[in-house]
């Protein structure tokens, strides 16, 4: 019988739009053996705590977490975060809190929420990419709003919202990924007043807020509007173990009715054992010591590197110190490309994020940026990947 070439199957217009994650595949290149990896956000194995089951601790390895759970999440756990979250400003009820697989699937959540093809949606420029990557998957149009000293500027966003009528905004108000950054808190009370006025949906992504080092406002905008619907989201792979996958969100009354029937229709529900362990957690008096902990850990992680950096940077590149976060955000004084300098510094065993790759793709990119994480690498290996990283940068032309 002859053989005949099949026809390729028949994908949906979506597809077109799918990209790699360059974030996924920098990380599969940062696990080759002897490589510096300032890439990914890659919580340090020594800051992550260890877990305790106590007395009063609810059983996770129970056989009643075997079986399928309530797509919401463990009763245990909304109510334990309803009052993490109250620490933070937000008032929410139990019943406005959805346990995720990650935060990231709160953004995927929302991108299938809010996004038709053609959509305009405002977010940072430069934002997360992963985010980026989300929404354009979905059609949407992206548009960046630059971030200042303050965070983002209210006239822009009102300007911005007049012209183009974008159905949502995405924020990372709190120590920015990728650029560190820490709104003030007039900035956050003046974006939440442009946001109420116009009713515009605000999606809240703070899966950093619990790594601070030094004193900020970190005042949650979704808890200061009074009118505009809300997705605030956040997440345990940062403070707790990130192969868990729980995170969380919590949301405005009328925007949550939808967010579930999503979740339900992606995976059901989030793995049951981690969300308990989360929950013991949460109602552990030890977690106050875990977080200074963890804290101490990374301040300690982040004065090496802007050491190491003022060494090997100071004449190349200016940037901010972070009070929280797992990153730095350079700007070349000689601004260029930072793209093509990738492989060469992978052929060195270094490996960075270069910043072109966080700006939407409606506007042009800043060149000359790239982010670093501190996190992952030590102390010997930081200066050791930077005065690599240096003399790439000196020498490229």
């Amino acid at each position: 019988m002859a053989s005949s070439q099949l026809p390729p199957p028949q994908l949906s217009e979506r597809i077109t739009r799918l990209t790699s994650s360059l974030v996924r595949e920098i990380l599969a290149a940062a696990q080759a053996p002897g490589m510096i990896s300032f890439a990914g956000g890659l919580p340090s194995a020594e800051a992550m705590p260890l877990l305790r089951d106590m007395p009063h601790s609810h059983d996770w390895m129970s056989p009643v977490f075997q079986q399928y759970g309530q797509s919401e999440g463990e009763p245990i756990l909304r109510a334990r975060l309803a009052d993490w979250l109250a620490e933070c400003g937000m008032q929410v009820s139990p019943q406005q809190t959805l346990v995720l697989s990650g935060s990231q699937q709160g953004i995927d959540l929302a991108a299938k929420l809010f996004v038709d093809p053609g959509t305009p949606m405002l977010c940072e420029a430069p934002t997360y990419l992963a985010a980026l990557q989300a929404f354009q998957l979905f059609g949407a149009n992206c548009l960046g709003l630059p971030l200042t000293d303050d965070g983002i500027d209210p006239a822009l966003l009102a300007q911005m919202i007049e012209t183009h009528k974008p159905r949502a905004i995405y924020l990372i108000p709190t120590f920015q990924n990728p650029s560190g950054h820490c709104y003030s808190a007039e900035n956050r009370r003046a974006l939440a007043e442009v946001l109420d006025h116009y009713a515009l949906p605000l999606i809240e992504d703070e899966p950093y807020r619990e790594l601070m080092y030094d004193e900020v406002d970190r005042t949650p905008i979704c808890s200061l509007l009074k009118r505009a619907p809300w997705i605030y989201l956040g997440s345990f792979s940062k403070t707790l173990w990130p192969g868990w996958r729980v995170g969380f969100l919590a949301a405005s009354s009328d925007l949550f009715p939808h967010l579930l029937r999503l979740k339900q229709a992606g995976d059901l529900h989030t793995n049951r054992p981690g969300q308990i362990r989360v929950a013991n957690w949460l109602a552990c008096n030890e977690r106050h010591q875990d977080l200074m902990n963890l804290r101490n850990t990374y301040r300690t992680k982040r004065d090496a590197m802007n050491n190491a950096l003022t060494t090997t940077f100071g004449h190349l590149a200016d940037w901010e110190t972070p009070a929280g976060g797992l990153f730095f955000w350079l700007k070349l004084r000689n601004a260029k490309d930072t793209r093509p300098l990738l492989k060469i510094a992978l052929e060195h065993n270094v490996v960075f994020m270069p910043g072109e790759a966080f700006y939407p793709a409606s506007g042009e990119p800043a060149f000359g940026t790239m982010r670093l994480n501190f996190s992952h690498a030590n102390a010997d290996d930081m200066k050791k990947g930077l005065a690599t990283l240096a003399k790439i940068f000196e020498e490229y032309k």
